[in-house]
């Protein structure tokens, strides 16, 4: 259920409010928009049967909420949300594009990355430190090694830093170094791990599953949202078809059905859903062009030597070609990119 209060509403009419949903053991999410203050009530509203609410000072309107995922919803927050990163704003007119290697190989692969994608406009700089991978056999990642090589490069570039937890145990890592974890396909229901990452704070990437529909979507981004973490990211990277000319298919309808669903802000992996770096380019414009607020691409030095994903990698010239090639785009549908350095 939300509250909606009406136009002018007194702070103290809101505080009011809070506090009889608090003492009735609810949670709550409050919203600040333009003109209107929203209180959302998180838990069993059966808690509030004999409070009329509806009678209070400043109340408006009582309004039902009929979707599962309530923090996520637009029901909540109708206006969308802008999250900060270490002053990186994602979600706003001005689109966010992070790249870098799939996993991290050694202090002067990556540092040299993020030089080059730097130069090119990025300002999130992305690399695997932890690698779930297909076969157990494959590069696993260098871990917190790798963890302070992207910290380094991050020193020397003025990048923020985006990579995947896998654990608990990675979780507490990886916040030494970071400033965004990503969750993976594999664990997009991983619930306990969502939870984890839900209470450390750290703003979260969150990316969809390779056979997740949109609905259960957007209820895994409500486990970390219940956690008091409101800093979500999703990321389209593709959903698996019958389809095997790619690696998986880009739902770009996702795009537009999330951001009628959700508040959240939405950027798309092409490298994943392409798994050839020959179809990255069209396949980022049409992210732009349907709306997507950011890419994430994978982009190594030297891509035939890349010890994980090496067909679907950039080397640093495809990858300036593209974000030259972005800038145009974004122009054409309201959009900002800031080309090069």
């Amino acid at each position: 259920m939300i509250i909606v209060m009406k136009p002018g509403s007194k702070d103290s009419e809101i505080e009011e409010i809070s506090g009889i949903l608090e003492n009735a053991g609810l949670g709550i999410h409050i919203s600040r928009g333009i003109e209107r203050t929203i209180i959302g009530v998180i838990g069993d509203k059966r808690l509030l049967r004999d409070i009329p609410l509806e009678l209070m000072q400043g109340v408006d309107k009582l309004v039902p909420i009929m979707e599962s995922y309530k923090l996520a919803g637009k029901t909540f927050k109708p206006e969308p949300s802008i999250i900060d990163v270490g002053g990186v704003k994602i979600g706003g007119r001005e689109l966010v594009m992070i790249a870098g290697p799939c996993a991290v190989e050694g202090p002067d692969q990556i540092m040299e990355a993020a030089k080059a994608v730097s130069r090119s406009g990025a300002q999130f700089l992305r690399g695997g430190a932890f690698k779930p991978r297909t076969s157990p056999y494959s590069f696993q990642g260098l871990e917190e090694e790798g963890l302070k090589m992207l910290k380094e490069a991050s020193n020397a570039t003025g990048l923020q830093i985006v990579t995947e937890v896998i654990s608990e145990r990675s979780v507490e890592i990886a916040s030494r170094y970071v400033d965004m974890f990503q969750i993976g396909a594999r664990n997009s229901q991983n619930f306990h791990l969502l939870r984890e990452v839900g209470r450390s704070g750290k703003p979260v990437l969150f990316k969809r599953g390779s056979a997740t529909t949109i609905d259960e979507w957007l209820n895994a981004a409500e486990y970390i949202m219940s956690e008091g973490n409101y800093n979500v990211v999703l990321c389209e990277r593709g959903i698996r078809t019958f389809e095997t000319a790619t690696r998986n298919t880009l739902d770009i309808s996702s795009i537009p059905v999330v951001k009628s669903k959700s508040h959240l802000p939405v950027i798309v992996d092409p490298s994943h859903a392409a798994g050839r770096a020959q179809y990255i380019l069209p396949l980022s414009r049409a992210a732009i062009a349907a709306g997507a607020d950011g890419l994430i691409i994978e982009v190594h030095p030297c891509p035939r030597c890349a010890l994980s994903d090496a067909a679907q990698q950039l080397d640093p010239a495809a990858y300036d070609a593209l974000c030259k090639d972005i800038g145009k785009i974004a122009e054409i549908v309201g959009r900002e990119f800031r080309y090069g350095a």
